[in-house]
This record gives C-alpha cells, sequence and structure tokens, in this order.
C-alpha cells in the first residue's frame, strides 16, 4: 500500500506512520518539519495553513490519505480537493465532538450532529472543526471514497495533551492521590496504536462511513485505570477514592483538572464514555489492556527528557491536599 500520512510526526499521526511502516507501506508525510518523522518515510515539507502550503503534493498517487488535522476546516477542504483525483481514499480523525450536544447513553453513528459546521469555513470550535472536516472529505471523495474515524479520548506513548501523562507523573511523586470514584466507574478510550491499526485496516477493507472510535464501554474502569498508573510507578502512591459529589462540590473541573474522569449520570459522562462501537469492533477494532497502554506510556515518559503537556490539564496540588484533608506534600 502507499499512505500519505497528513502530519505524522505526533501522537495519534505519529502511531499510524509507525503501524504502516510495520505492515512494509511505503508510506509518504507532509508536516512543517517541526518534528522529526520515523525512519523509512518519504518526508515532504508544506504548511497547509500557509499559500502554496500543499505545493509539495502538487504530484504522486496514494491508496489513501490519513489525515488528522482538527482546526480550521478550510485545510481539509484544500488538501482533499487537491488530491482527490490521484489517492484511493480519504481517511479522517474525526471525533466524537461532532455529535450535537448532549448525545444519549448509547449514541450510535446516526446520532444527531452538531449543525453550522462549514468545509471552507476557518477556526471555530472543536465540534464544528471536526464535522467541517468531514465535510471537505465527503464533498471531494464522496460517501464511497471518505471514512470518518470519530475518535473519543485518545491514550498511549507520544500522547502530547498530558492527560494519561499528568497521572502518571502525579501517582510516581507518591502520597496521598486523589481519585474520583466511583471506582468501578466503566472508562471509554482507545491507544493511539489501536486507532492506528483500525485506521490502516479500514484500508484495506476499503470502508467507508463513520465510525465511533474508542473502546466498548467497560474496556477499563477508573480504578484498574488508576491501579496500572500506581502498579507501573512503584507503587509508592496511597489512592484515596473520593466521592463524585465530594470532587464537584470543591469546585474541581471533570475531565480537565482531573483528566479522563467525568461523573457518572452526567451529561459529559454520556457523550465521553457511552458511545455504541459495534460497528467499529464489527470492522476489526481490537483493543489492548489498560494495563498494557499505561506501561508503555510511562517506559516512553521516562525516557522524554522534559515532558510539556497543555497547562490546562491536572489539579494543582494545593487543591488537592485541600480536599483529601493532608498537608500540603504529604
Amino acid at each position: 500500500m502507499r499512505l500519505l500520512v497528513l502530519g505524522g510526526t505526533e501522537f495519534a499521526g505519529r502511531a499510524v506512520v509507525e503501524a504502516a511502516l510495520g505492515r512494509g507501506w511505503e508510506v509518504t508525510v507532509l508536516n512543517r518539519g517541526r518534528h522529526q518523522p520515523p525512519a523509512g518515510v518519504r518526508a515532504l515539507r508544506g504548511d497547509r495553513t500557509a499559500p502554496g502550503g500543499l505545493a509539495a503534493l502538487a504530484s504522486g498517487e496514494w491508496d489513501a490519505v490519513i489525515d488528522t488535522w482538527s482546526a480550521a476546516p478550510r485545510a481539509v477542504d484544500d488538501a482533499a480537493r487537491l488530491l482527490a483525483d490521484r489517492v484511493g481514499r480519504y481517511v479522517y480523525v474525526s471525533s466524537c465532538s461532532v455529535y450535537a450536544w448532549a448525545p444519549p447513553a448509547g449514541y450510535g453513528e446516526d446520532a444527531p450532529l452538531v449543525e453550522g459546521a462549514s468545509p471552507d469555513a476557518g477556526k471555530t470550535d472543536y465540534a464544528r472543526d471536526k464535522r467541517g472536516g468531514e465535510l471537505a472529505a465527503l464533498g471531494a471523495f464522496g460517501a464511497e471514497r471518505s471514512v470518518f474515524a470519530r475518535a473519543g479520548l485518545i491514550l498511549g506513548p507520544y500522547e502530547n495533551v498530558g492527560r494519561l501523562p499528568w497521572w502518571l507523573g502525579r501517582v510516581a511523586r507518591g502520597g496521598p492521590v486523589l481519585a474520583p470514584g466511583p471506582r468501578d466507574l466503566a472508562l471509554q478510550y482507545v491507544d493511539a496504536r489501536d486507532l492506528a491499526e483500525w485506521l490502516l485496516g479500514s484500508v484495506e477493507r476499503e470502508l467507508s462511513g463513520a465510525y465511533n472510535l474508542i473502546s466498548p464501554q467497560g474496556h477499563a474502569t477508573m480504578g484498574a485505570f488508576l491501579d496500572a498508573c500506581v502498579g507501573v510507578t512503584g507503587g509508592v502512591a496511597e489512592l484515596r477514592w473520593i466521592a463524585p459529589e465530594v470532587v464537584l462540590s470543591a469546585g474541581i473541573e471533570p475531565w480537565t483538572q482531573l483528566p479522563v474522569w467525568v461523573p457518572p449520570g452526567s451529561e459529559g459522562y454520556d457523550a465521553l464514555h457511552s458511545a455504541d462501537v459495534s460497528l467499529a469492533v464489527g470492522a476489526g477494532l481490537r483493543c489492548r489492556s489498560v494495563e498494557e497502554t499505561v506501561a508503555d506510556t510511562w517506559e516512553w515518559l521516562r525516557g522524554v527528557p522534559e515532558y510539556v503537556g497543555r497547562p490546562s490539564v491536572g489539579l494543582d496540588s494545593a487543591v488537592e491536599a485541600k480536599v483529601l484533608g493532608v498537608p500540603l506534600g504529604a
């Protein structure tokens, strides 16, 4: 297979490139050159937000293109229109955020979609940007040659958001750790490497249409997730499980200040951790254990000289100590 990856050096895009190389595919990447792509790819330079930024793609043919873009939809529109006659299939990594808020528990790919998205729009908000990207691919490649992988929470090595890395860093410091309950809270996420394998499989199977791309609900729990963090970091942390209402009454923001966690029974929980993924599972999605995802992320993280995630992710230590009723730094 001849694969074109737009990006291909960070997180999900990097996982796609490494998985494709592992299959013996011929891989071309287009990016701005800020990060070094894995060895073995053909690297092209271009900034798709700048005039003439796609000049390096003026020639060439590929069996598929995989695009993880999440900003202004017009960048997807420009690429899709340029490549429509020279690429077999457009695989766009979209998001479950494209569903109109708030989708009900167990929502499938036929749930209502966010309104107001346009394929040639500038940057608006995440939901409409991702839906606009879908519309851009659809407009250039048609329904039969486009795939929308509506991913949810993505975890794993090379994560550049900081959710799992924050938990690993916090647990590694040891001491009492605020663990948001309940312990058996069911989670949905996808390891970037499992997402990548499914994306490549969608090309091989010549799939089309939209798929919710996260693990089946209950594949992991909050307890299993944090236990795995404690295990790989040496077991020096003490998880103290705190009821959701206590966490919320302290003014702590779910998802951002306590990454991954959303209180059960909330609209956010239904949207982020209760999607129907039967279509993707039927089309080949296989998910590795939470223990493997956590262990591999910790191994990667220890090799990073100075990890920097998004500053909005994570809980302030003083707030944590206050909720737990312990001295700061205990």
